[in-house]
């Protein structure tokens, strides 16, 4: 049964070839940026049926995921997901962070994915269990605000903070702020708060079979080229990247069978333990020269795939 809120914008949509309906406020934020204890409904589009009209204006008001079979269309960062279905925002050895945003939606298998790293958890990394931060939006597609990525159901960030023993409350998933074990000049962990559980837990993570690659700032993944001793077949798919101070990001493969899904490229062969690493120490990448990277062009439904659309109108 859809919600009567949705109607209106989904009657506009549909006559638009389109379709949906929203849920939470937007704002341009970091991932960390408090959430609301009284999410409210994003305003209609004057024209929601104009092409240049940003994807993300209609993803975002999608409130409900789309009643399909469930599928992984496109890319990570161009992309959609069909047949979403959402991690419990409470669960044995997990809690969702920032639920007012409406992005603990996934693939199903991004979810058991999920379920099965927070109940290996408290034995493998020693925490009572994960916080979850964003998945995806219920039909996926660009974000009104933050992640380039996680368009497809197949991306998720999981803190790098432990669950605290007494589990957490509604008002401080909203207002709770992640620690960073990243060192205060970039170049290394912050040997105050990182711990070998930290490096567990990614650990944890990264052997998973369907885990394609997992993004952590550059001084963790130094961290784990220093420390990580016996099997380091994991660490090739542990990868540098901008931000991801105080949370991992997780990546899954495309679903066997479901050929609308783009993988990326292979992982490169080895560890990445290599001279490649010392390129994210460097002036330019540590201290960036204000402005130079652009702005980056909004995607229309047009840079989706074609698929996109029935995910959108799909009731």
């Amino acid at each position: 049964m859809r919600h009567a809120r949705t109607r209106y914008v989904r009657t506009v949509l549909l006559a638009a070839g389109l379709a949906l309906a929203p849920a939470a406020a937007p704002l341009p934020a970091s991932a960390q940026t408090p959430g609301t204890l009284d999410p409210r409904p994003l305003p209609a589009l004057a024209n929601p049926g104009d092409p240049s009209l940003p994807a993300k204006e209609l993803f975002g008001r999608a409130a409900e995921p789309a009643p399909l079979a469930a599928r992984a269309l496109g890319s990570y960062a161009a992309g959609c997901l069909a047949g979403a279905v959402a991690l419990p925002v409470d669960g044995p050895g997990w809690r969702v962070m920032r639920v007012s945003r409406n992005r603990n939606w996934g693939h199903p298998d991004l979810v058991a994915l999920l379920e099965r790293l927070a109940a290996a958890t408290p034995e493998a990394v020693g925490w009572p269990g994960l916080l979850v931060g964003d998945l995806a939006q219920p039909r996926g597609g660009p974000m009104i605000w933050g992640h380039a990525s996680h368009q497809n159901g197949l991306d998720a960030d999981v803190w790098l903070t432990p669950m605290p023993e007494t589990g957490v409350d509604r008002p401080a998933r909203e207002t709770m702020m992640a620690t960073s074990v990243v060192r205060a000049d970039r170049r290394d962990v912050d040997p105050a708060v990182w711990t070998p559980a930290h490096a567990r837990l990614i650990a944890l993570a990264a052997r998973e079979r369907r885990v394609e690659r997992l993004f952590v700032n550059a001084a963790i993944k130094k961290a784990l080229c220093r420390e990580t001793t016996g099997d380091r077949s994991w660490l090739g798919k542990v990868r540098p990247m901008w931000g991801h101070d105080y949370h991992m990001h997780i990546r899954m493969t495309c679903p066997a069978g479901e050929t609308g899904c783009a993988l990326q490229a292979p992982v490169p062969p080895g560890d990445g333990c290599d001279a490649s690493l010392d390129w994210w120490f460097t002036d330019e990448v540590l201290n960036p020269r204000p402005g130079g990277g652009g702005a980056r062009r909004e995607k229309t439904l047009a840079d989706l795939p074609d698929a996109c659309r029935r995910v959108l109108v799909a009731d």
